[in-house]
C-alpha cells in the first residue's frame, strides 16, 4: 500500500540530472528543459519450458501521479551505471529480477532506440535471453529495495496483454512482444 506520497523539487540527484538546454534554430533561440539521464538494457526474457514471456511488474511512482495505481509491466532492464558492457548488465538484471541465472551464448542482442526522446533521449539496447526452468537460481524480485514480482504471459496471450489498456505497460515491452511475434514465432 501507498502511504504519505509527497513531491518536492530535486536538490541532489543520484541518476538524473535536471537540464535547461539553449540553443538555436532556423535563426530562433530556443529553450528545453530536458533530463540527462543513463543508458539502459532490456530483456525480453522467453521461458521455452512454459512458453512464455517473463515479465517484471514493479511499483512506478511517476505513473502512480497519473493513476493513483503505478504498477505496471515490464522488460527486464537496468541502467548501464556500473562499468559493465551492455550483456555484461543485461545477464546481471536477468538474475537480480527473475531469478534465471544464464551465460553469455544464452542472450542475443536484437536493437537499440531511444527512449522518453521528449526530455531524456536515453538509449536503450533490446535483448533477447530464452530461458528455461533449469536456469532457476532463486525468486528473482530485485535488489536493495527494489519490489518486483515476476509475471509469466504465455506466448498466446502475450498481444492481448500489449494491447490492454487497464494494464500499464513501457513501449519497449509491446515492441518487444511484437517482434518476437513476427519475427520468432
Amino acid at each position: 500500500m501507498i502511504k504519505n506520497m509527497r513531491t518536492e523539487p530535486l536538490k541532489e540527484a543520484r541518476f538524473v540530472e535536471p537540464l535547461c538546454l539553449f540553443y538555436e534554430e532556423d535563426g530562433k533561440q530556443k529553450r528545453w528543459e530536458l533530463i540527462k539521464a543513463h543508458d539502459s538494457v532490456a530483456v525480453l526474457i522467453y521461458n521455452e519450458d512454459d512458453d512464455a514471456f517473463v515479465l517484471v511488474k514493479q511499483f512506478r511512482p511517476p505513473v502512480y501521479l497519473k493513476n493513483q495505481d503505478g504498477y505496471t509491466y515490464e522488460l527486464c532492464a537496468g541502467i548501464l551505471d556500473k562499468n559493465k558492457s551492455e550483456q555484461d548488465t543485461a545477464i546481471e538484471e536477468i538474475e537480480e529480477e527473475t531469478g534465471y541465472k544464464i551465460s553469455a551464448e544464452r542472450i542475443e542482442r536484437i536493437t537499440e532506440f531511444y527512449t522518453a526522446v521528449g526530455f531524456a533521449g536515453s538509449r536503450q539496447t533490446l535483448f533477447l535471453a530464452r530461458v528455461n526452468e533449469r536456469d532457476r537460481v532463486g525468486e528473482g524480485g530485485g535488489v536493495d529495495t527494489e519490489k518486483i514480482e515476476v509475471v509469466k504471459v504465455p506466448r498466446k496471450e502475450a498481444l492481448r496483454l500489449v494491447f490492454d489498456e487497464s494494464k500499464v505497460k513501457t513501449p519497449g515491452l509491446a515492441f518487444a512482444i511484437s517482434w518476437f511475434l513476427l519475427e520468432r514465432s
